[in-house]
């Protein structure tokens, strides 16, 4: 078994209790990375309103930010906290966000690039973290200053004067408004960067979280800011020892290595732990399917699986081939998940063309081209038994439904469930199936990011292409499932085999 496995299975469980308690639109743990953007912008406007009593001298700094804090309590003294608060809440929905996707495998394959370009985007934040700690002056300030400074010394091409930077009256009020620079402007710019690199191969990012969980989250700091409000330790003084100093664990976890270890191993210590996470999708690689591929002679140029596509593969051009349409799409086989939803986006996928050739769409799976999904579903129809006969569309990415399987209950695997074209469903019952059970990943956790959403949308004819409207809607059932909700999905499938069983009686009472 895959090592990972029972951390997943576990994680899993775990998210199916915060379902109970949240629901999955308001899941704290399917928004961990959009809750981190909405606390970036407390971080963000808070600064902004403490930058204007914020003195950047040396000899200011300090007693500006006492005022801050007692002065002026009931507003920059809240905001203050809602700074420091936000901060270290954004950092904990960083690292959860990394636990989940490494709990669920999700940082390897065609995740790769999001899981490597996210680990220095952490160190960005943690640094700019640290820059602020400095610009509070106290006795705090001064100890991270000098580490800091012990760690820039070890670097081979630094001179190594800079430890006398922060030490007496050296350091002057130039270096300490560079230091207020970097913590209001360049730093933040460097992180926005390293954000947009970030999602740069995802389409469609949310990066705002629910507003019900945004709510609740903003008066919970707020809360905190008023219940325990965050205050200085006294002015920096070089020549003194501070007896106990209250750490933020958040962002200054590495200076208390220098206690036990030289500034040069701390170096190798936290740059071989990044280097680790780094490499960590190829321990071991993941190998992802062959890209989808166009069939312009099908394909009109509608651009609807370029609009689905959950990771920007797909483009739209003008057309090469001379025909009357003038858009077509190509793939960028090395941006593709493989995960089919640009199958199901394609008006062209719909299995009631072609009946007696070969279905050929306008971009399909190699791996899976939706011919042969329209011969598998015919020859696993043919292979139900007695009444009641039901077919299970589901996903490969969630539950193993093979083990449901008896004579009147077959499935048919998806690579996504986003990748069934909406009318797969209906073909399936003119076809002498008695119901249809669609499921897939939980709602708000598709592997493929929108796949239940897109299948969701065309069910209900927003979206296309869409299910249409003739299709038997009674018989028709959408349920969502991890590896963790096997006896929830049995008691379910039961239950709908129950009502195909009603309707199916219904129907031969009403013929008589």
């Amino acid at each position: 078994m895959n090592i990972i496995n029972p951390l997943k299975y576990a994680y899993l469980a775990m998210e199916a209790w915060f379902n109970l308690a949240f629901g999955s639109e308001w899941n704290p743990l399917y928004n961990m990375g959009r809750l981190a953007f909405f606390f970036f912008w407390i971080v963000f406007i808070s600064g902004l309103y403490l930058f204007i009593f914020f003195d950047t001298s040396l000899t200011g700094a300090y007693a500006s930010v006492e005022y801050i804090t007692h002065e002026q309590w009931y507003i920059a003294g809240i905001m203050r906290s809602l700074h420091r608060y936000a901060s270290d809440a954004a950092v904990v929905t960083i690292i959860l966000h990394m636990f989940r996707e490494f709990a669920l495998g999700r940082y390897r394959g065609f995740r790769w690039f999001s899981w490597v370009t996210g680990v220095p985007a952490l160190w960005l934040v943690i640094t700019l973290g640290i820059t602020g700690y400095w610009l509070v002056w106290d006795e705090l300030a001064i100890y991270v200053a000098m580490l800091s400074s012990q760690l820039i010394d070890a670097l081979p091409l630094i001179s190594g004067s800079m430890s006398r930077n922060f030490v007496g009256e050296q350091l002057s009020d130039r270096f300490f408004s560079l230091m207020a620079f970097l913590h209001f402007s360049g730093q933040p710019l460097f992180l926005i960067f390293a954000l947009w690199l970030h999602v740069k191969r995802l389409s469609l990012v949310k990066v705002t979280a629910p507003r019900g969980l945004a709510i609740g989250s903003f008066i919970g700091l707020l809360v905190l800011s008023i219940i325990s409000p965050a205050v200085s330790h006294g002015p920096a003084d070089a020549s003194q020892v501070t007896a106990a100093l209250e750490l933020d664990w958040f962002y200054l976890n590495v200076y208390p290595l220098l206690g036990y270890f030289t500034a040069g191993q701390t170096w190798l210590i936290t740059l071989g732990t990044t280097l680790f996470l780094m490499a960590l999708p190829w321990l071991p690689a993941k190998k992802t399917g062959p890209a989808a591929v166009v069939h312009l002679e099908q394909c009109n140029g509608c651009e609807q699986c370029a609009e689905d596509c959950p990771y920007d593969a797909i483009t739209v051009q003008a057309r090469t081939d001379g025909a009357k349409f003038e858009h077509e799409v190509t793939v960028n086989a090395d941006m593709c998940a493989a995960c089919g939803i640009c199958v199901g986006s394609c008006p062209a996928s719909n299995p009631f063309r072609q009946k007696n050739e070969q279905l050929v769409t306008g971009i399909d799976m190699p791996q899976m081209p939706i011919n042969e999904i329209r011969n598998t579903l015919d020859k696993t129809i043919a292979d139900l038994k007695g009444n009641n006969k039901i077919i299970v569309l589901g996903c490969d990415n969630s539950l193993d439904y093979s083990q449901f399987e008896t004579d009147s209950i077959k499935v048919v695997g998806l690579f996504c469930i986003g990748m069934m074209p909406a009318t797969l469903v209906e073909y399936a019952l003119a076809n002498g199936v008695d119901g249809v059970f669609v499921t897939g990943c939980r709602t708000g956790d598709c592997y493929f990011r929108y796949g239940n959403i897109w299948m969701d949308k065309r069910f209900a004819g927003t979206r296309q292409p869409v299910l249409r409207r003739r299709a038997k809607r009674s018989r028709i059932k959408v349920s969502r499932a991890a590896i963790t909700d096997g006896t929830r999905f049995q008691k379910e499938l039961i239950a709908f085999q129950s009502h195909i069983e009603k309707l199916n009686g219904d129907e031969e009472l009403a013929h008589e």
